[in-house]
């Protein structure tokens, strides 16, 4: 799934700003015919989530009807009209002009239909109902723990339409898909592009690659439907954290000797695979150092703002990260964009977080985390800041769980040979799942949730886990998640949870056990920022106070001790 571009060729429109909008509390919208517009409504923002913009819309759930009225430009007659969506959460069903376009389950991933057919000359009318109340039926689940709203997960369920939705043109027939994978071979670089066209007629490809500097390659090809073409690159400037170089790589379709499409995709020449006890970014050993995160912002909730990825990305320059899990569902396009630009080091990971295992749903879960698997990768493949695929996080693993991760590793594989796959697990050497995949990732609290106030105790745990878990399976191990709550501005002395001087000690307390450990490849720390969650004793404020930011980005002192220890000011 491409993202829409503006060229001769290609246009988009964006239908953000605001949308009327009406709670649908006795669920009678189908019922009265709400997908030909409603009445009574009130303008909400688009995207973000709806929870905060109202005062009665915080634990409102749903469904809630969106409304939007919009106008196709002159000129896309001629060519195919889309309907995009960047994330809706939970399930969408979309009407335009009162006939149904489609539905979608499952947030934090594009979904699109093509509109032409639905389209009037002037005004049209787009409807949607988005239905966000949790079941158990669902990924991530939900109604399962006593919290408020019932999640099976430690983050609020933020509803409605998160990420842009664009309106755009291509035409009827050119390119559909572009995949581009990458090898190293001495100073060379090797670039192969699958492309995808739609239409059966014989065209001339046109690719040009390029740097910041000048054209670099320059080649033509005769083919139909699809084609797979190679391009070498000598001396080639390789992407990394430090020197995130991009080419860009212009697609052009020629028939009869016009061109008739063209596509721009950014590119950056690496590799990334598992040898022995170490994680190898373009040969060489990588080290992650970063966080788990959330898309979380206040009034927003999950919706898409520009300025907090830039500021984000900022926290985490100035602290030393090179690299992030996208936990726990994959983020904004925009977002692994910056991160190509900026030279981040990203786990992608689908929704599939708290899975059970219940009989009842098991075959309904696989069905969906397949599709999130291929949602995933269609969208993301092309990114080099992409290094691993995360199939989960934190499941609740049984004798079920082996077959069903086999299934998904399997399928994950089939679509992306070339990228790492992995588990993030909560159960250690019991995980079964940590028989095939290629690096172990561990999510582990002593100290915290367990050894209460006894940091040291807690460690000497992890280390003789870590230890026991490398002889088991020798394979690199990536320490996901670790950190403590602490209350921005509680000081204690001595030191004692909730306070910043614990949130301190324990963080690194940790890292030297981690630093001593050849085969652990990874450090990720919970959380970059502070987040909502659901109302719950042991969540004060509905927060998770576990960031080295505070939810509006100020550090604790956590953060200055990460700056001096991963910027090598102290040992």
């Amino acid at each position: 799934m491409l993202y829409p571009q503006r060229n001769k060729y290609r246009q988009f429109i964006e239908l953000s700003g605001f949308w009327d909008f009406r709670f649908d509390i006795n669920n009678k919208g189908l019922d009265e015919n709400w997908k030909n517009g409603f009445n009574n409504s009130r303008p909400i923002a688009v995207p973000a989530s709806w929870n905060d913009q109202f005062a009665e819309g915080r634990d409102n759930l749903g469904p809630g009807w969106y409304q939007k009225s919009f106008s196709v430009p002159c000129g896309w007659e001629e060519h195919r009209i889309i309907l995009r969506f960047g994330s809706v959460n939970y399930l969408a069903e979309i009407w335009l002009n009162g006939e149904w376009i489609g539905k979608h389950e499952g947030g934090h991933l594009p979904f699109e239909f093509d509109i032409g057919s639905f389209i009037k000359p002037h005004k049209n009318i787009l409807v949607i109902r988005v239905e966000g109340n949790l079941s158990k039926a669902q990924v991530p689940p939900g109604k399962v723990r006593l919290n408020y709203p019932s999640t099976n997960f430690d983050f609020f369920p933020f509803c409605g339409i998160h990420r842009p939705v664009l309106l755009y043109s291509v035409p009827n027939y050119g390119i559909d898909d572009i995949t581009v994978t990458t090898s190293i071979e001495g100073n060379n670089g090797c670039i192969f592009v699958n492309l995808s066209l739609n239409g059966e007629k014989e065209v001339e490809i046109h690719l040009l690659l390029k740097n910041k500097k000048n054209n670099v390659l320059e080649k033509r090809f005769i083919t139909n439907r699809t084609g797979r073409f190679e391009l070498t690159v000598n001396n080639a400037l390789f992407w990394d954290p430090t020197q995130p170089n991009l080419y860009d790589l212009d697609i052009n379709l020629l028939y009869n000797e016009k061109t008739y499409d063209s596509y721009t995709i950014p590119i950056g020449i690496r590799t990334i695979t598992v040898e022995g006890d170490k994680l190898l970014l373009n040969g060489k050993p990588i080290v992650l150092k970063g966080f788990g995160r959330h898309e979380d912002f206040p009034i927003t909730g999950r919706g898409y703002v520009p300025a907090v990825i830039i500021k984000d990305y900022s926290l985490m320059k100035w602290i030393g990260a090179n690299s992030f899990r996208t936990s726990h569902y994959p983020y904004s396009e925009q977002m692994m964009d910056l991160a190509d630009r900026l030279g981040f080091l990203i786990i992608d990971e689908i929704p599939a977080v708290g899975l059970t295992f219940e009989k009842r749903y098991l075959d309904h879960h696989l069905e969906l985390c397949q599709q999130y698997v291929k949602e995933l990768i269609t969208r993301d493949k092309n990114h080099p800041s992409v290094i691993m695929w995360s199939l989960a996080n934190e499941p609740h693993s049984s004798l079920k769980s082996k077959e069903f991760f086999q299934a998904l590793y399997d399928k994950t594989k089939e679509l992306d040979g070339t990228r790492p796959i992995t588990v993030v697990n909560m159960m250690g050497v019991k995980e079964r799942a940590f028989e095939f995949c290629d690096i172990l990732c561990l999510n582990r609290y002593y100290g915290w949730y367990t050894e209460q106030g006894r940091i040291q105790e807690g460690c000497e745990i992890l280390s003789n886990e870590l230890d026991k878990l490398y002889k088991k399976y020798q394979k690199p191990i990536i320490l996901t998640e670790f950190g403590a709550d602490a209350i921005p501005g509680w000081h204690a002395q001595p030191i004692e949870m909730f306070s910043e001087e614990y949130q301190v000690e324990l963080l690194k307390s940790y890292i030297e056990v981690l630093n001593e450990k050849q085969f652990v490849v990874g450090q990720h720390i919970w959380n970059l920022c502070d987040f909502k969650t659901s109302q719950e004793v042991i969540r004060m404020g509905s927060m998770n106070y576990k960031g080295v930011f505070t939810r509006d980005r100020r550090p604790k002192m956590a953060a200055h001790l990460l700056h001096r220890l991963w910027k090598g000011e102290e040992k």
